[in-house]
C-alpha cells in the first residue's frame, strides 16, 4: 500500500524518525533531511530495527510489513530535494528559537503555496518564527507526545494567521496516520501537555524538597495511583465520575481543593540540593548507561497499553 504524496522530515533525530515510521505505516513515502550523510545513515538503521522489533512483538502500526514499510523512507542531506513535491513538511529540528526560524526561513524559500509546513517544538507558538514569512498561513504546530509511536496525543497549536485548511488538514492527516489530534483554540506558551506536566513535575519537586516523601514514592502515587485514573480518561472525567457530576464534585471539594492549593508554594527551580537528591535517587535505581534499555522497558509497555485501549475501545 504504497502511495504517490510524499511527507518530508526536517531532522533525523528520535522525534524525527518516530514520525518517518508513523507516515509510512500508511504508506506515505518518507524524505528524512539532515546535514550529515551519516545521520541519515544511522537513523535509517534504526528505523529498521524498531520496524522489526515492533513487527515480532505485534505491534507494528498499518497494514504493510516492516521492510515494506521501510522501503517507503529514504533519507537526503539537499534540504531542497528533500521537500520538492511533499504535501506535508514536518519540521524536528532542536528546541531553539534561532534554529526554528532558520529552517522555516529556508520553507520559506522553497514551498508551493499548498505545503503545510509544521513545526514539532513543544513549547514555542508558531507565531514566535514565523510571522515575517511569505507562507506564513501555512505554518503550524503538531507537538507530539514523545515518545510518539507509542503516545498518540498530538498537540495541534495553530498560529493566528493559519489559513482553517491548514489546521483542518493536518488534523485529518495525524488521525489518518493513527494518532490523537487536539486542537488549541489560541495560543500559549508550553501549550497545553506540557503545562500540565510542569504542574505536576513542580509539585512533585516540592513533595521531595520539603522532605514530604521519598522520590521512588512520589513516582508511584503517580504510576500505581493517579496514572491507572487517566490511562483511559481525562481528570476532569475522573472527578466527574467520582461524584453525581461536576457540580455536585464542586460542592463537595471545590473548598478543600482551593485551600490545598493555597498551599503549594512558589513554584521551585529544578537546582540545588534537591536536584542532586531527584538525580542520584533515580541513578541509584536506573544508572545512566541503563538508560536505553529501561526506554525499551517503557515503550514496550506504552505499546502494550496502546494496544489494549483501542481493543477495549473497539468493543
Amino acid at each position: 500500500m504504497s502511495r504517490d504524496e510524499k511527507i518530508a522530515i526536517i531532522g533525523s533525530g528520535l522525534i524525527g524518525r518516530s514520525w518517518a515510521m508513523l507516515f509510512a505505516s500508511v504508506g506515505y513515502k518518507v524524505c528524512i533531511y539532515d546535514i550529515l550523510s551519516e545521520q541519515i545513515d544511522s537513523a535509517l538503521k534504526e528505523i529498521l530495527v524498531q520496524l522489526k522489533k515492533l513487527e515480532e512483538s505485534g505491534l507494528l502500526r498499518g497494514k504493510i510489513s516492516a521492510v515494506e514499510q521501510h522501503k517507503l523512507i529514504t533519507g537526503c542531506t539537499d534540504f531542497k530535494e528533500c521537500v520538492a513535491g511533499a504535501k506535508h513538511v514536518q519540521e524536528c529540528v532542536p528546541e531553539s528559537i534561532e534554529l526554528k526560524r532558520k529552517v522555516f526561513e529556508q520553507l520559506d524559500a522553497v514551498a508551493d503555496d499548498k505545503m503545510v509546513l509544521c513545526s514539532s517544538t513543544s513549547t514555542m507558538p508558531a507565531s514566535s518564527f514565523t510571522e515575517h514569512l511569505t507562507h506564513r498561513a501555512q505554518c503550524i504546530v503538531a507537538h507530539p507526545t514523545n515518545p510518539p509511536y507509542y503516545a498518540p496525543l498530538v498537540e495541534v497549536v495553530p498560529a493566528p494567521w493559519t489559513n482553517g485548511v491548514v489546521i483542518s488538514n493536518t488534523k485529518s492527516l495525524l488521525e489518518e496516520i493513527g494518532q490523537t489530534p487536539v486542537v488549541l483554540k489560541k495560543e500559549v506558551l508550553g501549550f497545553v501537555l506540557n503545562r500540565i506536566q510542569y504542574a505536576l513535575l513542580n509539585e512533585c519537586w516540592r513533595l521531595v524538597q520539603d522532605g514530604t516523601i521519598s522520590v521512588e514514592d512520589v513516582d508511584k502515587v503517580m504510576s500505581d495511583g493517579l496514572g491507572m485514573r487517566y490511562a483511559f480518561m481525562g481528570p476532569l472525567e475522573t472527578a466527574y465520575l467520582n461524584a453525581d457530576g461536576w457540580k455536585s464534585y464542586s460542592e463537595r471539594y471545590a473548598d478543600t481543593i482551593f485551600n490545598v492549593a493555597q498551599d503549594f508554594g512558589p513554584t521551585p527551580r529544578m537546582e540545588g540540593e534537591t536536584l542532586e537528591i531527584v538525580h542520584n535517587d533515580l541513578a541509584s535505581r536506573i544508572p545512566l548507561d541503563k538508560l536505553n534499555e529501561r526506554r525499551a522497558w517503557r515503550d514496550a509497555r506504552l505499546a502494550g497499553l496502546a494496544k489494549l485501549k483501542k481493543e477495549m475501545n473497539e468493543k
